[in-house]
């Protein structure tokens, strides 16, 4: 399989898009920062493989991610990304909350059983502008059945999205209606697309090019390909974002836990990276908060 890439392409004389996202070197980079149980690594990397798929879809400046909360033995599964082109990466990280010890009693459980009363939760958090939160409830059996039940509960364009994950790699095949209009010849291309689409195994999703997989499924359709666009893992954590979020805790709260244990440190469960306060750095936290390192892992 060609690894960690977005495919655009679309159909001539149809009203139909699709994208393939490949994952290896991304995937297996979010599953090195955390030792997950095998079956969440899959979940993990499905949802990476739909975070990519659905950033593609939206013209954004900022970020996209994609979260199933609930209250079960795994309370969240979360996926975000930052959008790129073919110049630059489209860039993501993923996470995973779990009870380790219910795990023990749960390998093989639905997703429903994982999850509990669970719900998808979409956010589209751009730079500059209006942040948008799409939630709805986690009914069906799969995250790609999840990720198409979001798109027909919010009336957005049909879409269909398909996944699978290893532990290897992981990917995503996604299709999608645009609006039409009499000039477009091919009525009956959606139904006909989707019927073949439908035919794709998961070995074939994560073990083939994506060239490959568009041949395998639509060899007798014209289809178009664009430049594919890469996909990287990439921390957007930084010292002056946990300096901010500390400085939520007020002046009182800072100087209290410097007092009980001499300095304070924080931990990004995305990366693992440790980044540590002393009473001097929380002093200059107090006294003007915006002045924080901003490196970024």
């Amino acid at each position: 399989m060609a690894s960690d890439q977005l495919q655009r392409f679309l159909f001539d004389d149809t009203a139909v898009r699709g994208e393939i996202a490949q994952l290896a070197g991304a995937y297996q980079d979010v599953l090195a920062h955390n030792d997950y149980p095998a079956p969440i690594q899959h979940l993990i990397g499905e949802l990476m493989a739909a975070c990519a798929l659905l950033t593609a879809t939206v013209k954004l400046d900022g970020t996209l991610s994609v979260e199933i909360r609930g209250n079960g033995p795994l309370s969240l599964l979360m996926a975000e990304s930052n959008p790129g082109n073919h110049e630059r990466a489209q860039r993501l990280r993923a996470i995973a909350r779990l009870d380790n010890q219910a795990w023990a009693e749960l390998e093989g459980a639905t997703l429903a059983e994982l999850f509990g009363d669970g719900r998808i939760v979409i956010t589209l958090d751009p730079r500059e502008g209006r942040r948008y939160q799409g939630i709805v409830p986690l009914e069906a059996t799969t995250i790609a059945g999840c990720i198409e039940a979001y798109f027909a509960q919010s009336e957005q364009l049909p879409t269909r999205v398909w996944l699978a994950a290893d532990d290897d790699n992981a990917a995503g095949l996604l299709l999608q209606q645009l609006p039409s209009d009499e000039r477009v010849a091919d009525t009956d291309a959606w139904a006909r697309l989707n019927h073949l689409a439908d035919t794709l195994t998961d070995d074939e999703l994560t073990g083939l090019p994506s060239r490959d997989v568009l041949f395998r499924l639509f060899h007798e359709e014209h289809t178009r390909l664009f430049d594919p666009a890469p996909l990287v893992f990439a921390c957007t954590c930084s010292r002056e974002r946990f300096g901010a979020a500390l400085h939520q805790l007020g002046a009182d709260e800072l100087r209290s836990v410097i007092a009980e244990q001499g300095q304070l440190a924080t931990q990004c469960h995305f990366c693992n990276t440790e980044y540590v306060f002393t009473p001097a750095d929380i002093e200059a936290l107090i006294d003007n908060p915006d002045e924080s390192s901003p490196t970024v892992h």
